[in-house]
């Protein structure tokens, strides 16, 4: 799996949609496998990627959910979280549930460079939350793919509540073992059965599209661009 990860790494987020469930009625290049608008297959606009520069990253998911402290549930700590990432053999990505009350979950500067860098140890490519976080000039170095929705300077008590639980992240559901890719337009997820079906798309995908754009570089005629594009929009 780790080889065909880092294949998928070679294309862009919105070519690997392209190739899984944007366009149902093109058997030949896209597996359909959701519904393109109410499937919840990829996140919504809430999602930023904080380094758009370190282009794609595709991993294996792992889930957490934190909230607020609960004295009547502390079953689960820092430790479990690491030990769920250590059974994962491929690259990794974290989906990072924050259930927080809203007020605080503005506030919440969750994750930051001490908890990064473990993670990355562990073998995580990209974490991604539906809240913010904190430390972005730390975690830049570590080559790890960070998006959430912005950015805080501190936070308060916390407490791991759920690993490896289902979770919708900015409007995506994600289950554990799923596989998201992710680049600075959101990410997406499928599940890994569906990996080699979705390169052999996306790479026909990708050169007809690289074909179609290398014509209309070449002509500033307004009907012969609409005959390249024939059957693209309409």
């Amino acid at each position: 799996m780790k080889d065909l990860l880092k294949e998928l790494e070679k294309y862009d987020t919105p070519s690997i949609t392209n190739a899984i469930a944007t366009y149902p009625q093109k058997h030949d290049t896209c597996l359909g496998q959701y519904h393109p608008w109410n499937g919840h297959w990829y996140t919504n606009q809430t999602l930023k990627c904080m380094f758009p520069n370190l282009g794609p990253k595709a991993g294996v998911v792992v889930t957490v959910v934190y909230g607020m402290p609960d004295p009547l549930y502390e079953r689960l700590t820092f430790k479990d979280l690491l030990l769920a990432l250590d059974k994962i053999k491929d690259p990794i990505v974290l989906a990072v549930k924050q259930n927080f009350p809203p007020k605080i979950k503005k506030r919440n500067g969750l994750l930051g460079g001490n908890m990064l860098t473990a993670f990355k140890s562990m073998g995580v490519v990209g974490v991604l939350s539906d809240g913010p976080s904190r430390d972005v000039d730390e975690i830049r170095a570590l080559n790890v793919q960070y998006m959430l929705t912005g950015v805080t300077a501190g936070h308060g008590p916390f407490a791991i509540e759920a690993i490896n639980v289902p979770v919708n992240i900015c409007g995506m559901h994600v289950m554990p073992k799923d596989i998201i890719h992710m680049d600075e337009n959101g990410a997406v997820k499928f599940s890994s059965e569906m990996v080699t079906s979705i390169l052999d798309n996306v790479k026909r995908i990708t050169e007809a599209e690289k074909k179609r754009q290398n014509m209309i570089k070449k002509t500033t005629d307004a009907l012969m661009i609409a005959e390249i594009l024939k059957g693209v929009y309409d």
